[in-house]
């Protein structure tokens, strides 16, 4: 019996295109910052800017040095807060804290 071919859309194709909406893109950092290493915020920054045309649309967006982004949103990238507001702002977003006890309570709740 032959098998049924399956039509499948690429998980990362599918990714890239709901963090086009900035809802998305917010959460989708926010849960990346919940993870234990650093590198995997940075990397996400970089799939909402692949999202949008690239680094290069993100450098000419934010004035800031192409080969500069592509360090500052590698896996070794160390950004400065100057620079990280810029690119969120590009984005559509900003930078927020919130109270971590206000985290663990929404949390025992879900």
């Amino acid at each position: 019996m032959p098998k049924a071919k399956v039509s499948t859309e690429s998980y990362r194709e599918s990714l890239l295109e709901s963090l086009r909406n900035p809802d998305e893109a917010a959460q989708y950092l926010d849960a990346c910052l919940d993870d234990e290493d650093p590198r995997v915020f940075l990397l996400a920054l970089r799939d909402v800017a692949e999202s949008r045309g690239g680094i290069r649309a993100l450098s000419k967006d934010t004035g800031l040095n192409r080969e500069s982004l592509y360090r500052m949103l590698s896996r070794s990238g160390n950004p400065s807060l100057r620079s990280l507001d810029e690119v969120l702002t590009a984005f559509g977003l900003r930078l927020a804290v919130r109270s971590a006890a206000s985290d663990r309570r929404k949390r025992r709740i879900a």
